[in-house]
């Protein structure tokens, strides 16, 4: 018997279906590869981030087939609307820097489960600067092997605030050029490799109104 595919989130599919037209109209958003991502069973998803509308350009552009379950800095959850709005899109909270083991205990548990768990390995916004890979998806695909490992390169939404001008969202999902974690490799050097693959069509842009 086939694996049924996860249930996404009404409240997933409402928070996507509300940023569609800006991602999708506004932002002539063009997907690559999401037929790679398998409709069931566990994902592991890399991207860059450089600005704070990737997380919803990547989930927009992953629908229908996967809702993305990200590890955003904890920071947002002090604010009580934003929490309901993140606990009920499954986001899961993380101390950026801290090496937070219970958010990679939560996150190993729902990729175990099934999830797709999307990290940004810089941790934080680019803000146009070649910052360093953090270890977390390699402590991940050490803990769950079985998951899938998907890079993500997502373009153009640094533009979303640039009024009129207009953006041209791009996210292409890739698989690893050179495979999943391989034996003996070390985390982090596993996520700067993923890094350094999503990089390739998304260099680094600084975010804000004024352009580059």
């Amino acid at each position: 018997m086939s694996e049924r595919p996860p249930r996404i989130a009404r409240f997933y599919r409402f928070a996507m279906a509300v940023n569609r037209p800006v991602i999708r109209w506004w932002g002539r958003l063009e997907v690559e590869g999401r037929d790679l991502l398998a409709e069931s069973g566990p994902i592991l998803l890399a991207g860059n981030h450089d600005s704070h509308w990737d997380p919803v350009a990547i989930g927009v552009a992953a629908m229908p087939r996967r809702q993305i379950c990200a590890l955003a800095k904890a920071s947002m959850w002090k604010r009580p609307v934003l929490a309901q709005v993140l606990n009920g899109m499954g986001q899961i909270p993380i101390e950026r820097g801290s090496g937070d083991g219970q958010a990679m205990v939560a996150a190993t548990a729902a990729l175990r489960a099934g999830t797709c768990i999307g990290i940004f390995p810089e941790g934080t916004l680019s803000r146009g600067k070649a910052l360093r890979a953090r270890s977390g998806i390699g402590r991940l695909a050490q803990d769950v092997p079985e998951a899938q490992i998907i890079c993500c390169s997502v373009a153009g939404t640094v533009d979303i605030v640039r009024f009129p001008r207009r953006p041209r969202i791009r996210v292409v999902f890739s698989l690893p050029a050179g495979g999943g974690l391989h034996a003996g490799e070390r985390p982090v050097v596993f996520a700067e490799r993923l890094l350094a693959q999503s990089r390739e069509r998304a260099p680094r842009v600084p975010a804000g109104r004024a352009s580059a």
